[in-house]
């Protein structure tokens, strides 16, 4: 059974008690007993998660979105099966007269008006027999007509419920697909996790210290940042992104006091009631692009060649995001990342 990410986070939560233990414990993995290898192995760790937790958001959109199309499939393929019985029982309404009409031609009745002017006996046994004639042949007619009608919708919804059935089943295999791709990647995020908890745990004091810097860059203060914004949607989203400066780094966490990088910029924008993607690989494919010379407070910018970090824009070349596990929401350059390109919701 596939694992929800929430119950990912709260292992991750329970296991947070490891950070209080003592920094290097007996039979430790030398790699992480050097304070600098300690620093360059969380950084590497924690890089590995993000992508990972990105990619685990990509794939869960992915996956209702297979869920979505089996569910459409499905209901696609039940309307065309009814369609198809209604079809075969319309069919076997007019049989019997089509059978009956085919034994009797078969067994050489006669139903035409040349047998009526032999057998009839009088003018008026002549008219009343055309009469009677024209009706069964009008009705018989009728008969027939709705009979090879409804063989043809049959043949006609027999196809279509083919279709479809294949459609509902190709998109059951691509839903389980997916569902089981999520599983390997929540599995794999909880390993990745493990491991960035034993490497955080291993650092001093000071080094933790180091790793969550200061929550702006020399000089800026929120004042400085919002002093000089325009009202929109993206200002008005970034004034909500500041007020969670210091909320702690989590994965797979949307607020409103835990964070990771997409989950900041879905909660922000949530404030203004507006819904973005839960993925910032997902972000970078939405909204409306934007050079990097064309940036606007609030735009999302996002980094890595694989678009696996974001973070919103917050002037002079800052941003404010939730960075990584350790390192609480804060503002700093965007410049220390490697620049993907920006959106504008």
């Amino acid at each position: 059974m596939m694992r929800p990410l929430r119950s990912v986070l709260t292992a991750v939560a329970l296991s947070l008690v490891l950070v209080a233990l003592p920094s290097i414990q007996a039979g430790a993995d030398p790699a992480f007993t050097n304070p600098s290898d300690s620093m360059a192995r969380l950084g590497e760790l924690s890089r590995q998660s993000e992508q990972t937790t990105e990619a685990l958001h990509n794939a869960q959109i992915d996956l209702e979105a297979k869920q979505s199309a089996q569910r459409e499939a499905e209901a696609a393929a039940a309307n065309d099966q009814g369609a198809l019985d209604a079809a075969r029982e319309r069919i076997e309404v007019f049989r019997p007269a089509v059978n009956q009409l085919a034994t009797s031609t078969y067994q050489g009745a006669r139903t035409n008006r040349l047998f009526a002017v032999m057998t009839s006996d009088s003018p008026q046994q002549l008219l009343d027999q055309m009469s009677l004639l024209d009706i069964i042949a009008k009705d018989t007619s009728n008969q027939v007509d709705q009979f090879w009608s409804a063989t043809s919708d049959a043949t006609r919804a027999a196809e279509a419920s083919k279709s479809s059935a294949d459609a509902a089943r190709e998109a059951a295999e691509q839903a389980k697909a997916v569902s089981d791709d999520l599983q390997r990647k929540q599995s794999d995020l909880q390993a990745q996790i493990d491991q960035v908890l034993e490497a955080f745990g291993n650092l001093s004091a000071s080094e933790r210290e180091e790793l969550a810097g200061t929550p702006f860059p020399p000089g800026i203060d929120p004042a400085t940042i919002l002093a000089h914004l325009t009202p929109g949607a993206g200002t008005n989203a970034l004034r909500a992104a500041l007020t969670r400066v210091g909320s702690p780094y989590s994965w797979g966490a949307t607020g409103p006091n835990e964070f990771d990088c997409s989950g900041l910029v879905v909660w922000a924008y949530q404030q203004i009631g507006k819904t973005l993607p839960r993925s910032s690989q997902a972000q970078a494919s939405g909204g409306m692009p934007v050079s990097r010379e064309d940036l606007q407070p609030g735009d999302l910018v996002l980094f890595y060649d694989d678009a696996s970090h974001v973070g919103l824009y917050a002037g002079n070349g800052n941003i404010v995001h939730a960075s990584t596990f350790g390192v609480p929401v804060k503002v700093e350059s965007m410049a220390r990342f490697p620049y993907y390109g920006a959106r504008r919701y």
